[in-house]
Order: structure tokens, then C-alpha cells, then sequence
């Protein structure tokens, strides 16, 4: 039996699969801040899962965390995670001293990415973008079944590439980033709401005719819709699967990023060719995608 941890900013979700691929187990618990918590966290997350598979940490096969920040596959070391408070944490080394075997980290977009691929590609799909729209804007590239890091781990950072030279700053220091535009944190700048869910309010204001929430939602779908176009056209990817906490919105955000597509395609033959709006999907609601794809990590 794998184990895969996804830990987030507020809550880490982790998760048993047993040899069939299948989820035996599935445990929430909410993250702490700092080193000493996040270790704890996940401490308590293995000994969870445990209990309800009746076995001890040692008789799992693998264990793998998925978290957020810079994180070097290798070595297990995590930096700039800054909604957790961690910098330059051991993450893997002092797991593994805790819990008494091998433990994998990757960052968790890369994570989800194989955890969707896990989840929608076992037919003929060999290759597939996971875009995560959440607080930011990024994606996770698995091609032939492998994710694919890049030279200097920043494959699929694609929030941060500059779509409006006049735009705002960035917190990367760039002007006018991708991110600002498609994300829960651009949506919070451009829609201030004291709504725990920015996003939800800003399609409620859109469909009962506020024009400035519904320029607010239509350049959202555009810039999704781009960020679709910027994978498949780089990567040439067979599908590109969206994730994160904007896919709350379900069918009406894939709906208004499917229309972008057909109505680029429509006035060009060369992306009517790519057949982009059929490329496209969600990961069903509910998915534990980053834990999936952690434990998955735990045995690559």
C-alpha cells in the first residue's frame, strides 16, 4: 500500500491506494505553520492512515509528499513555501527519520499532475498539462507517462510569462504576468470581495448583470483559455487537465473557456486544426489529485 500527502497552505489531504491503483484510504487534517508543525502534520497524517489500514508506517510500500514551493526532487529539500512559513526545510531527510523509511517530496502542482494523469489518461493518452488555477497560476507536464521538471525544475511555470506589457507588477517582478489575470489571487485583486469565495461571488454579480464583474469573469475565461493554448502549443500536449480551487465553478468555467476556444478557432483555420476546445477538461470534483499523484511519486 502507497501513501501520497498533499500538504497545503490550510489543510493536507493524504491518502492510501492499494495495489490495484484503487483509494483504500483517505484522511484531512489541517496544516500548521512553520517546520516544526508541517513535519508534525504530516507525522500525523502517516500515523492516521495507519490506524485505518491496521498496520504500522513500516508496512507501507512508499510514502510521498506533495507541497508547495521550490523543491528539489532529489534531495527532499523544500524553499520558498511561504504560506506555510518553511525555508529551506529538509522535508524528506527528516520525514524519513521520523517515520523510518524512504520518503519522496515533490512540489504539488507537479504532484496533481500525476495524480490526474493517474486518474484520466489510461487509454491511448500518452502525454497531458495539468493547469492549476488556484491562489496562482502554473502547470504540471507528464509526457509518456513521466513528468517532465525541465532543466532547472521550472517546466510549466507558465504564470509567471508576461501576457500585458502594461499590466501590474508581479510579485516575480515581472509586468503583467498570466497569473494576475488567472487565479484566485488575480480575481481577489480585481474583484475585491469579503466573500470567502471571490470567485463565486464574482460569477453571481456576472449572471445577475453587473458589467464590471462580467468583464471581470470574461477576461478570466480568456486567459484560461490562453494559458490552454500557451501548453498545447509548446508541448503539444493530447489533453490539458484544469485543477485547483477555481474549478469550484464547474461547468461554467470549462463552458466559458470551451466558447474562447471555438471562437478563436473560428477565425483561424491553423487552431481550428488543433481542436482545442476538445482538449480540455476538468478533474472531477472531489479528486484528491496532489495526494494521488504524491504516492505515485513515492514509488518513481
Amino acid at each position: 500500500m502507497r501513501v501520497g500527502i498533499d500538504i497545503g497552505g490550510t489543510k493536507t489531504d493524504a491518502v492510501a491506494i492499494g495495489e490495484d491503483g484503487a483509494l483504500a484510504h483517505e484522511v484531512r487534517l489541517p496544516t500548521g505553520f512553520g517546520a516544526d508543525a508541517v513535519l508534525e502534520t504530516a507525522v500525523e497524517a502517516v500515523d492516521r492512515l495507519a490506524a485505518l489500514a491496521g498496520a504500522g508506517a513500516a508496512r507501507f510500500d512508499s510514502i510521498g509528499i506533495g507541497i508547495p514551493g521550490a523543491v528539489d526532487s532529489d534531495s527532499g529539500r523544500v524553499q520558498h513555501a511561504v504560506n506555510l512559513g518553511l525555508e529551506g526545510l529538509e522535508l524528506g531527510s527528516r520525514l524519513e527519520g521520523r517515520l523510518g523509511r524512504r520518503v519522496r517530496v515533490e512540489n504539488d502542482v507537479n504532484a496533481a499532475a500525476l495524480g490526474a494523469f493517474h486518474l484520466l489518461d489510461r487509454g491511448p493518452t500518452h502525454s497531458m498539462a495539468y493547469l492549476n488555477l488556484g491562489t496562482g497560476l502554473a502547470a504540471g507536464l507528464v509526457l509518456e507517462g513521466r513528468l517532465w521538471r525541465g532543466s532547472r525544475g521550472v517546466a510549466g511555470e507558465i504564470g509567471h510569462i508576461p501576457v500585458d506589457p502594461a499590466g501590474p507588477v508581479c510579485p516575480c517582478g515581472q509586468r503583467g504576468c498570466l497569473e494576475l489575470m488567472a487565479s484566485g489571487s488575480g480575481i481577489a485583486r480585481q474583484w475585491p470581495s469579503d466573500e470567502p469565495r471571490p470567485v463565486v461571488a464574482l460569477y453571481r454579480a456576472a449572471e445577475q448583470g453587473d458589467a464590471a464583474a462580467a468583464e471581470v469573469r470574461d477576461r478570466l475565461a480568456a486567459n484560461v483559455a490562453a494559458a490552454v493554448r500557451l501548453l498545447v502549443l509548446t508541448v503539444d500536449v493530447d489533453r490539458v487537465v484544469i485543477g485547483g480551487g477555481l474549478t469550484s465553478l464547474g461547468d461554467a468555467l470549462l463552458g466559458d473557456v470551451r466558447r474562447v476556444l471555438e471562437g478563436w478557432a473560428a477565425d483561424s483555420a491553423f487552431l481550428r486544426m488543433l481542436e482545442l476546445p476538445g482538449r480540455v477538461q476538468l478533474v472531477p470534483a472531489g479528486f484528491p489529485a496532489a495526494a494521488v499523484g504524491a504516492a505515485l511519486v513515492g514509488v518513481s
